[in-house]
């Protein structure tokens, strides 16, 4: 029996869903270089908003003292912008990461265990 993947939904799929699931695929060029996966993979993307004049964007990070965080935070923020084409503005969320995040958490082997 396959394990359900975990599927994030944002206020942007209620509100902008055309949008929404544009951004997602173009989130998916900003890869953890550390892991190999990208910030959709991962389920770092925790919400989207989108207003008149803006995007937020709450991310979160695998780790608080990632040292390719500020990067990742920042390459979203200009992806947002560039497919919103709108001022976007990156939160750092407060959840804390774990595998069932994950899009497929099955894939969580990394060799690490």
């Amino acid at each position: 029996m396959t394990e359900p993947t975990y599927e994030l939904k944002w206020k942007a799929h209620v509100s902008h869903p055309e949008i929404a699931q544009k951004l997602k695929e173009a989130f998916r060029q900003v890869k953890d270089p550390e892991i190999g996966s990208d910030i959709i993979q991962l389920g770092l993307v925790r919400d989207v908003e989108i207003s008149e004049t803006e995007a937020i964007v709450t991310m979160i990070l695998t780790t608080p003292y990632c040292p390719y965080g500020p990067a990742m935070l920042e390459s979203a923020r200009r992806i947002a912008e560039r497919e919103i084409g709108k001022k976007a503005t990156v939160i750092y969320g407060s959840d804390v990461w774990d595998q069932s995040m994950m899009e497929d958490p099955s894939a969580f082997n990394w060799g690490l265990f």
